[in-house]
């Protein structure tokens, strides 16, 4: 079966700023997922953290921001370039994005062994 051909920008801003980052599901597949995430300042809510039962390999694209894991008392900043592997059930959170310029993530989100 043929697929689509399916195809954009990851710096298109897309959609207007709104109170929530945008999100766009760029693949489904097989149990990876792969996202462009678009931050305009937003961070995770206080005491809110991610626990993925997915290992998530992520890299910021334009921007700023920093992560913050548990257990960690130092920021993990993170400028265009940077990437990160974060293991399945290993709890983390957005501590800030800029809000000067949109961060605009890619996320890749696959079957992982939590370590």
């Amino acid at each position: 079966m043929k697929r689509t051909i399916s195809s954009g920008n990851l710096f298109d801003p897309g959609a207007p700023a709104g109170p929530d980052e945008q999100i766009d599901a760029l693949v489904e597949e097989a149990g990876v997922s792969i996202e462009r995430i678009v931050s305009r300042g937003h961070a995770s809510p206080p005491d809110f953290w991610y626990d993925s039962p997915r290992a998530e390999w992520v890299v910021l694209l334009s921007g700023a921001a920093a992560l913050e894991f548990e257990g960690k008392p130092e920021l993990h900043p993170m400028k265009p370039g940077d990437h990160v592997l974060i293991d399945a059930h290993r709890r983390h959170r957005v501590a800030w994005t800029s809000d000067a310029e949109p961060s605009v993530w890619l996320a890749v989100y696959y079957p992982g062994v939590c370590q």
